[in-house]
């Protein structure tokens, strides 16, 4: 939460310019301390659809200890779904017009498996739209993750995304671009982000859009806010992913393979692997192949004991400051995005 410059010392100045969230003890005043109502739109596939409640909802739980948080996850109906997951949906999910009349604080958008540049393709599209147009005139700030970075450049931008040619999957280095926007505030300067994706919106796309990049990589941009610095926050990685995450793609991967939906045997995430489990990989896929092993003996649970996760300490950090920021530009009535007085195009006030 932010400190209040309740006098005139000069490091409370000092830090604002850093960075740092500093509140007016006039604008600490207009603020009116609520719980917070945040949105999950989980577009994920079957197998990862509770994983992914729980990942966002984790890093919810572990920002702010003194606000409360009613998160409300929805999903879409043109999302097709097995028989368990549709029920786990019908008994735990909200509809999107339950959502659309209680109204939200903050909303966070899942990526999607859609390995097809042309998001028109995908069987959400319309809905998808549906929700970001909603969200963008209703809701303080929407953060996206990978295709639901990729889908708001094309509905509210006209940048269409495009192939990389390959997957680009595994855990790369990221540097820090803009170190005084309040999400950075404690971060890294360098740390790791895990990526899986087919696609991509460059950094000359980014910049038409008027999106303001705060991590780069050698892979593309990561962490953006669009043009008014807070309403629309933009991952093109997975940052919420767990450690064992990539593991357990690479083992869909497998599955995918064997059950050819896939042409190749799945390469390893880059960056994510010990040589030590590399080879114990590959001397399961040999006898995968030779068909001496099966399924049964993927060896996650050895393999999982070794993992590092480079990644989470920073994700907490950003997640924290996100909902910070809402926190402080919110309005008491949650159908309001802004507190009264706040600019729309400069709600953080970091434009001056």
């Amino acid at each position: 939460m932010p400190l209040i410059a309740h006098s005139n010392l000069p490091s409370f100045q000092r830090l604002q310019q850093e960075g740092e969230n500093i509140l007016s003890k006039e604008r600490a005043n207009t603020q009116e301390i609520r719980e917070l109502h945040i949105g999950l739109l989980n577009m994920m596939p079957d197998l990862a659809l509770e994983a992914t409640e729980r990942q966002f909802f984790r890093l919810i739980g572990h920002s702010n200890q003194i606000a409360q948080f009613y998160l409300h996850p929805f999903t879409l109906s043109s999302i097709k779904r097995s028989e368990k997951a549709q029920a786990h949906v019908d008994q735990h999910y909200q509809s999107f017009d339950d959502i659309k009349t209680q109204g939200l604080d903050a909303l966070i958008i899942t990526g999607a498996h859609i390995e097809d540049a042309d998001l028109e393709k995908a069987p959400f599209y319309e809905q998808l739209k549906e929700v970001i147009e909603w969200s963008y005139a209703h809701v303080t700030s929407t953060l996206c993750s990978c295709l639901a970075t990729h889908a708001v450049l094309e509905f509210l931008y006209g940048q269409k995304r495009q192939p990389i040619g390959k997957k680009c999957w595994g855990v790369f280095p990221h540097q820090v671009l803009d170190r005084q926007h309040p999400l950075m505030n404690g971060v890294n300067t360098r740390f790791d982000v895990p990526h899986s994706r087919f696609n991509e919106i460059s950094k000359a796309q980014f910049d038409a859009a008027g999106v303001k990049i705060l991590v780069d990589s050698k892979i593309g941009a990561h962490l953006g806010v669009s043009a008014d610095l807070l309403r629309i926050v933009f991952f093109q990685g997975h940052p919420e992913y767990d450690t064992i995450s990539l593991l357990k793609e690479y083992k869909r991967d497998i599955i995918a393979y064997l059950q050819n939906t896939r042409d190749d045997y799945p390469p390893f995430p880059e960056h994510y692997l010990t040589q030590q489990n590399q080879a114990i990989l590959n001397e399961y896929k040999t006898k995968l192949l030779a068909q001496t092993f099966t399924l049964a003996d993927f060896p996650e649970q050895l393999i999982s004991k070794t993992l590092n996760n480079t990644w989470g300490n920073a994700t907490n950090v950003i997640i924290n400051n996100w909902i910070g920021c809402v926190y402080q530009v919110t309005h008491k009535d949650i159908n309001k995005p802004f507190m009264d007085g706040i600019n729309p195009n400069d709600p953080l006030n970091l434009k001056q």
